[in-house]
């Protein structure tokens, strides 16, 4: 990949192609959507329309919505050499060979180069490394697009010396903009075609937001209608794609983005949007047993004792799902989704343990009462070790004696709530707790 096939000039005609690489836009004005980039004024449109000065920029958002684009547009704006590298298949050697021909150009007086970096999530902390000197020292001016939060993807220096733009998915509105514009431009189909609403309406929604999906939707579907009518309709969409493509990285956002969508609305009890993230994931080729963990966790940390039934279903489905496989799978899942979203809530369990944790790391430990260390010794009694009373001995199942060490003598972790079966375990733990403290001791809550 090293040498000049790295470069192209910025005025190169790219005719010909994919239908989505012909229509890339060729100014500002033809972006569709991001109008919060584009004010007069915004860091971009200086950037575009030839402000001198070098910035370089990070580019986060979601597939097909103008990154590369952008790069191209800042790119022709200011006359500078385009180089384009993608961390997928580009390694250090390749930056640093962009890199140093970009300082040879200075050097002879040439213009400043842009280095675009497609996927640059995929690059290992030592690429990113790497791009740091030429970004520090204005050799180049790197343009670098990620799918994945820059946050996490992005090494820290380098974010630090770039401007981040974050990138919106496109609206059904502005997909159904490029798909018409598409049907009519002469870098387009020229007219050749037409497409019916339906149509496009429905290559809208198998887009998901992504322009480059809906034009190479579009493109399929023409060559099948250009022999025919060339009417694109619906059968000429359903004939040129088998099945929507999930946006969906089981390596990267939308991975944690579904899945945390996925708990939130069963915490919400919204069972339906619950059961669209589920089939969202496995339609994806999630691992069924990846979610199954997850509703197990779930079913002890937001439903906990309001509902103790909610973990076994959750374990249930974890076993199944193992013993399965899918396509089965799907339905002791959604089982499992269904008892989650409708059950009561509590949070009860998780802040009990949390807490309790919290004391420990604090240093509320404390030695364990005497009457409860281990007595099967002999000399036990010599040691103190004793003074304990069994439970089962007295008619009420609970005696009052002290087993929290002094420390968190009092200290009240377990706060049932009202809800679902935790209901029930209040009235019966304050019974217990009043049984505990000798009905004498005031009850002391945690802080």
């Amino acid at each position: 990949m090293t040498g000049p096939d790295l470069f192209e000039s910025a005025a190169d005609d790219r005719g010909g192609g994919p239908l989505a690489a012909r229509m890339r836009p060729r100014s500002l004005d033809e972006l569709v959507g991001q109008q919060h980039l584009l004010a007069t004024g915004s860091p971009l449109r200086r950037l575009v329309e030839g402000d001198d000065r070098a910035i370089s920029l990070i580019l986060f958002g979601p597939p097909g919505t103008g990154k590369t684009t952008i790069a191209h547009l800042v790119s022709q704006a200011t006359g500078r050499q385009f180089a384009e590298l993608s961390a997928v298949t580009a390694g250090v050697k390749d930056v640093r060979a962009v890199v140093d021909h970009a300082r040879r150009r200075l050097g002879m007086g040439e213009s400043e180069t842009v280095l675009f970096v497609d996927e640059v999530h995929r690059f290992s902390k030592t690429q990113q490394d790497a791009l740091l000197p030429a970004v520090e020292n204005g050799w180049v001016v790197l343009i670098a697009a990620t799918t994945e939060n820059p946050h996490f993807a992005i090494v820290a220096p380098l974010l630090s010396r770039s401007l981040l733009v974050t990138l919106q998915p496109l609206a059904a509105e502005d997909v159904a903009t490029l798909v018409r514009r598409a049907v009519d431009d002469d870098r387009g189909l020229a007219g050749s075609v037409s497409a019916t609403d339906e149509a496009v309406d429905a290559i809208v929604r198998l887009s998901g937001g992504d322009a480059r999906r809906a034009l190479t939707i579009l493109d399929a579907a023409a060559a099948g209608a250009e022999g025919r009518d060339g009417q694109v309709g619906l059968d000429d969409v359903a004939r040129a794609v088998d099945k929507a493509a999930i946006r969906y990285d089981r390596d990267g956002d939308q991975h944690y983005d579904v899945t945390s969508a996925l708990i939130k609305s069963i915490r919400g009890s919204d069972v339906d949007a619950a059961l669209h993230y589920l089939a969202r994931m496995i339609e994806a080729g999630e691992d069924p047993r990846f979610i199954a963990r997850r509703l197990v966790i779930h079913a002890s940390e937001d439903v906990g004792m309001a509902d103790p039934s909610a973990l076994q279903t959750a374990v249930a489905a974890l076993e199944a799902s193992a013993f399965v496989g899918l396509p089965e799978a799907r339905i002791p899942l959604a089982q499992a989704v269904i008892h989650l979203a409708t059950a009561p809530k509590s949070n009860a369990v998780v802040v009990a343990i949390d807490e309790a944790l919290s004391d420990i790391r604090n240093g509320r430990i404390g030695a364990v009462p005497s009457a409860l260390r281990d007595a099967h010794y002999p000399g036990a009694k010599e040691l103190g070790v004793q003074g304990y009373s069994d439970p089962h001995d007295d008619p009420r199942g609970v005696v009052s004696q002290q087993y929290a060490p002094d420390p968190v003598v009092g200290r009240r972790y377990y706060r049932p709530t009202a809800h679902g079966f935790e209901l029930a375990v209040a009235a019966r733990l304050e019974r217990i707790r009043a049984i505990l403290d000798d009905d004498s001791t005031p009850e002391r809550t945690a802080d």
